[in-house]
């Protein structure tokens, strides 16, 4: 029988870090109507960038529903991450701080956890004016250090998903 869930070990600093990643993104995604962003334009991308029309009707039709399962999923996301909430990382000894914990992702939540992590990273590449895959940034720059740890996260828990697809049923 498949296990219906995986389990993401994260060091109890990054999974403090990330529910704060994901608070942030929620806010985000909650004011974006009083102050457009840059970042999350991205996550609604124009479809038809050379009909101004079709691009405005499909913004309508779209824009709120794609909006909506963004804050949907990030909930998802951060209920998973509880158990970080109740700690600030700077009230921790290192030894704890780097202690591993295993969140338990529910399998029908899975989606979600890629879709936010998906969409953070974008956030942050827009920001940070990443254009392509192959970016060629100063790994010593700090102010990428978020950007690449979420790819790391990323591809970790792809390759949790692709194992958990393949287990037997």
């Amino acid at each position: 029988m498949t296990e219906d869930f995986i389990r993401l070990r994260l060091a109890v600093v990054e999974g403090i870090h990330l529910a704060g990643l994901v608070e942030e993104f929620t806010d985000v995604l909650a004011s974006i109507d009083e102050e457009p962003d840059p970042g999350l334009a991205r996550l609604t991308p124009d479809a038809y960038p050379d009909d101004a029309d079709a691009s405005t009707e499909f913004a309508a039709a779209t824009h709120d529903d794609l909006l909506d399962r963004r804050t949907s999923d990030a909930a998802v996301v951060r209920s998973g991450l509880t158990p970080f909430l109740a700690t600030a990382a700077e009230d921790l000894a290192e030894e704890d701080a780097l202690a591993p914990r295993d969140v338990v992702i529910p399998a029908s939540d899975i989606d979600a956890w890629l879709r936010t992590l998906t969409a953070l990273r974008l956030v942050i590449a827009t920001r940070l004016d990443i254009t392509a895959d192959d970016d060629d940034h100063d790994v010593e720059d700090p102010r990428f250090g978020v950007y690449d740890w979420l790819g790391f996260r990323l591809d970790g828990l792809i390759a949790l998903a692709d194992a958990h697809d393949e287990l037997p049923t």
